[in-house]
């Protein structure tokens, strides 16, 4: 007769803790790295604390199509309208067309809308050294850029160029052959210059509508 004991089933409750408390663990975490769960990238996330916590723009000194040399906040501020920035160098000849074509497009729309008066644009070349304030005449006239509504400009002091695109999360690479490699989106700006909200290139209809509506 066999009197060893016949072995008894262990519990398996440790093990399905363990397995809870991990993934609350993970979960917690998931939640803190993407701000409850609503960006699952870097940029996503920058974007979603700009919606949330508006930035406002730095005091830096521009050089506009026009001559003029202002502070970009202060000359926001001044102006009182609702403002969509782009980036953008007059030597490009690949996603500014399609940067050009869309402020072209908004332009047109707040002339129809007749809100000149409440909303304009402004593009921003990151090439200071040949976007000079005359290069940007003569884009403003090539783009058919109505001077009311859209204003070019570049920064006075290039050292803080750097500083400029790193707010707006712009990354400008050279490539090599006089050109650069850029990211691109469309940046809704207060009229008391904070940055509001930024929208991919896909979503230009969105934050022109946007832009429109809430300057009526």
């Amino acid at each position: 007769m066999n009197n060893s004991a016949s072995p008894q089933p262990q519990s398996t409750a440790p093990t399905v803790f363990a397995v809870l408390a991990v993934i609350l663990l993970v979960t917690a975490c998931a939640a803190l790295m993407t701000h409850g769960f609503k960006a699952w990238t870097t940029e996503a996330l920058r974007r979603q604390l700009i919606l949330e916590n508006p930035m406002p723009l730095p005091s830096l000194l521009m050089n506009d199509h026009l001559g003029q040399q202002q502070a970009l906040n202060k000359n926001i501020q001044t102006d009182g309208r609702i403002v969509l920035i782009n980036f953008i160098y007059t030597r490009c000849n690949s996603v500014c067309r399609i940067l050009g074509a869309q402020f072209q497009q908004a332009q047109a729309q707040i002339q129809a809308h007749g809100l000149q008066d409440k909303v304009r644009l402004l593009s921003i070349s990151f090439d200071p050294s040949y976007d000079t304030p005359v290069q940007l005449a003569k884009y403003a006239i090539n783009m058919h850029a109505d001077p009311a509504i859209w204003h070019f400009a570049s920064v006075a002091n290039p050292s803080e160029l750097p500083q400029l695109l790193k707010q707006f999360g712009i990354v400008v690479i050279p490539d090599g052959y006089g050109g650069f490699i850029h990211n691109a989106a469309i940046h809704a700006i207060s009229a008391d210059a904070k940055l509001e909200h930024i929208y991919d290139l896909d979503d230009f209809d969105v934050a022109l509508a946007t832009a429109l509506k809430v300057s009526q």
